[in-house]
């Protein structure tokens, strides 16, 4: 899995970029400087070739993941993130997830796995990875998720479906709407900044 690591200030968080299907580990990186410009990013390119495009891990057909590659890629991901704080110096307990599409759902796996590796998650339009999962306790875990009102690739009730297992493993939740279908708009990456600024107050 390739990386692009670029250091910010010694106290900000560092954030994880995850991109969508068919992107790179630059993809994320103008919006992650919008949200904090202080932070560290680790941008990860998914290693799983899909049609010529990377992802994070396989699927069966469109909408349909392969579960057990998934679990496989979460682990992995989960280890990654370890071992990279350590080579590069950053905290481990101060580390936010930014992803999108394909990016965002293998960073709710992520949080579907452990409470330890992401403090606060951005998931831009994700699906929910696994059904019918029994999530730790994610007790104050700040997560954003964003979805589109007429998303052709995840519908409203994933979404929501997504929030309320969240909400059930104690998490705090906000999901926001927006008119974009599956894209990101201007006023979603507004509404990401002002939720990842009102979360860094709380500290």
């Amino acid at each position: 899995m390739n990386h692009l690591y670029k250091e910010g200030s010694k106290k900000s968080p560092t954030i994880v970029l995850l991109h969508g299907t068919g992107g790179t580990e630059h993809d994320l990186i103008p919006l992650a400087k919008a949200i904090d410009s202080d932070a560290s990013i680790l941008a990860l390119r998914g290693d799983v070739i899909e049609d010529g495009m990377a992802r994070f891990f396989k699927r069966l057909r469109p909408g349909v993941f392969d579960e057990d590659d998934l679990k496989i890629r979460t682990r992995a991901m989960i280890d990654r993130i370890e071992r990279l704080s350590k080579e590069l110096g950053f905290d481990k307990d101060n580390v936010y997830a930014l992803g999108y599409s394909n990016g965002a759902n293998i960073a709710a796996s992520v949080l579907f796995h452990t409470a330890e590796t992401f403090k606060g998650a951005m998931l831009l339009h994700p699906m929910v990875p696994f059904k019918n999962a029994k999530l730790p306790k994610l007790l104050d875990k700040e997560i954003f998720i964003s979805a589109g009102v007429n998303d052709p690739i995840c519908s409203a009730q994933e979404s929501e479906m997504l929030e309320g297992m969240f909400k059930s493993s104690q998490a705090d939740v906000t999901l926001a709407w927006f008119n974009e279908g599956h894209s990101i708009g201007s006023k979603e990456v507004d509404a990401v900044k002002r939720w990842y600024q009102e979360i860094r107050k709380k500290g």
